[in-house]
């Protein structure tokens, strides 16, 4: 299952990457210039949108709904957000190549307030590493999880796929305390 997640992901990230670099129809007079650092540019492309969904996801669950689990083994919302915090910043930092920042460290029991400021700070985090992304080092050998190693691609997937599923267990969350989630309410 987890492949076929990296899988979509790669899919979605090289597609929103190709719609940087089409040129135009054949009919226009001038050639697009290729997208420097087309990866990087699609994962930055994601994140915008991902950010601003989970970020409304969470401001949206009522304070008193942060204990919430649908069954006794799932995590608490709260314990999803602190889920979202590291994993923005340990993610960010590897795919980019920067360090990770300094933070206090957060429990799923801490109040509503401080866990979305902490996650607002975990996206602009990734904002500001991903920025700094480069192509060039994708290939890079480096330590993701446990002592295993992978390309610095595979942290760009990882963080495709899991913006996706993190939002999408949000939003579930939601659902199941009758709150429309901020991707499916009427515009």
């Amino acid at each position: 299952m987890k492949l076929i997640s990296v899988a979509l992901s790669l899919a979605a990230l090289l597609t929103c990457a190709l719609a940087q670099t089409t040129p135009p129809s054949s009919g226009s007079a001038m050639a697009a210039a290729p997208t420097k650092d087309p990866v990087s540019a699609g994962l930055r492309t994601m994140l915008s949108g991902r950010q601003k969904n989970t970020l409304a996801a969470i401001d949206a669950m009522p304070a008193d709904k942060f204990g919430y689990k649908p069954t006794p083994d799932q995590v608490t919302f709260g314990h999803l957000v602190v889920h979202i915090i590291g994993f923005n910043n340990a993610l960010c930092a590897k795919a980019a190549d920067v360090p990770a920042p300094k933070v206090d460290e957060l429990k799923d029991t801490d109040p509503k307030d401080k866990l979305a400021a902490a996650a607002k700070a975990s996206f602009d985090f990734c904002t500001d590493a991903l920025g700094k992304m480069s192509d060039a080092k994708l290939g890079d050998d480096i330590e993701l999880f446990g002592g295993n190693h992978s390309p610095r691609a595979m942290a760009a997937l990882i963080l495709a796929s899991g913006w996706s599923d993190h939002y999408a267990a949000a939003a579930m969350y939601l659902r199941l305390n009758n709150i429309v989630p901020p991707s499916a309410q009427k515009k």
